[in-house]
């Protein structure tokens, strides 16, 4: 695979098939993905405390939260009919409907369970500026790229499964203070996950049909493993680094 800067593909990479632009999104998802990032290896081996824990689970929460938002955006770039059909369900799986629970409250029940109290997380007051400043550049990046680059942003769906059960397994074996009842985000994303991955991958490989529109996939997608991966970066910097910046969240135990 040729180099990828920490932005894009190298221009002269050939993307001369859906096939090849199929390889290289893999590609991008197994160098740049954020479970690769030491921040994870210390939450599920059981490396953090719970006030690390708690930390991580309530910046989290600003980028769930953020997804229906991001995705009503999504739905308003498109005249197709049946491509906003295809995308709503995103927003229902994440917000719920009425008397059906979403992913937000299950987000809510595991931040509730480390201790949080629920007003404050959903208040958002206490994340790290680094969080709001990624999540919301994601909101831009799909109301102001091409619909194309839009739907392609989302293809880290493409290997949340995977990451999704090494954190059951890893949360539920390292921590006393994580049940599984607490971890039901989780196991759900494990289907919708894949769902979602199947679709958007259909659509960016039938809908990118020249080299440079496949580039611009690429692209998509490495901007959305930098939107995962600072998250990360910031936390490890304040949590586990304790360079806290005045007015976000401090962890009991520090």
């Amino acid at each position: 695979m040729n180099q990828i800067t920490a932005l894009s593909v190298a221009p002269d990479l050939e993307l001369d098939s859906p096939e090849a632009l199929e390889a290289q999104l893999r590609h991008i998802g197994a160098t740049r993905y954020h479970n690769l990032h030491p921040f994870h290896g210390l939450l599920h081996g059981g490396k953090l405390n719970k006030g690390q824990v708690q930390a991580w689970a309530l910046n989290r929460y600003f980028y769930q939260s953020t997804i229906p938002l991001k995705d009503a955006v999504v739905i308003s770039r498109f005249r197709d009919r049946a491509t906003r059909i295809e995308w709503r369900h995103r927003i229902s799986d994440h917000d719920g409907d009425i008397g059906s629970e979403g992913g937000i409250e299950r987000w809510l029940k595991l931040t509730t369970g480390l201790g949080l109290d629920p007003d404050y997380v959903e208040s958002t007051e206490g994340i790290l500026p680094a969080t709001r400043f990624a999540v919301e550049a994601y909101v831009h990046f799909v109301r102001d790229r091409t619909p194309l680059e839009a739907i392609a942003s989302s293809l880290t769906e493409l290997f949340a499964p995977n990451l999704h059960q090494e954190r059951i397994a890893g949360m539920l074996e390292h921590y006393d203070f994580i049940s599984p009842e607490v971890m039901t985000y989780f196991s759900r994303r494990l289907d919708q996950a894949t769902r979602d991955a199947d679709f958007a991958l259909d659509y960016v490989k039938t809908h990118a049909r020249t080299p440079e529109e496949r580039r611009l996939v690429c692209n998509a997608l490495i901007f959305k493993t930098n939107v995962l991966w600072v998250q990360l970066d910031a936390l490890h910097h304040a949590y586990v680094g304790g360079h806290i910046p005045p007015g976000a969240f401090v962890p009991e135990a520090t």
